[in-house]
């Protein structure tokens, strides 16, 4: 599967069988799959969605934003949860091309991408179980 590096945006083609031991990217060695969100911006954003196979769920929120900031522990605890999706956070005021591109109308709003297309969107704080529970009740629609 291919994973793009949040550090250099490198895509890596990691074997689905070795996704689980912490590979890191071929071009910088930062980790691929780090267990924390790592924030993106305008010129990453779409690249780091396109060349990502596994799930990625990104938070917009805003350093001034009230909910934003009680949701910050949900995200990390649900990326702590979830190795197997990738967690993001983008500052919707220093990434207004990706907010205005994406329709983000409030937030904090989180968006779940597979295979580089939108498979759900919801805007609110939740709870890390509600966040896992959300993410996971998306994935599971395509399940066999």
């Amino acid at each position: 599967m291919h994973v793009a590096c949040p550090s250099c945006l490198s895509t890596n083609r990691v074997p689905e069988d070795r996704v689980d031991e912490a590979p890191v990217c071929g071009r910088c060695g930062a980790l691929l799959m780090p267990t924390e969100p790592v924030a993106l911006d305008d010129a990453t954003l779409s690249k780091y969605v396109a060349n990502t196979q596994l799930p990625i769920v990104v938070d917009f929120w805003a350093d001034w934003c009230g909910p934003c900031k009680m949701m910050a522990p949900s995200v990390a605890a649900a990326a702590a949860r979830m190795p197997q999706v990738r967690f993001v956070k983008v500052d919707s005021d220093h990434a207004p091309d990706a907010s205005a591109r994406l329709g983000i109308r409030s937030i904090p709003t989180l968006i779940l991408f597979q295979g580089g297309l939108e498979r759900a969107r919801v805007s609110g704080a939740m709870s890390p179980a509600s966040l896992v529970s959300w993410v996971n009740s998306h994935l599971a629609k395509d399940a066999p």
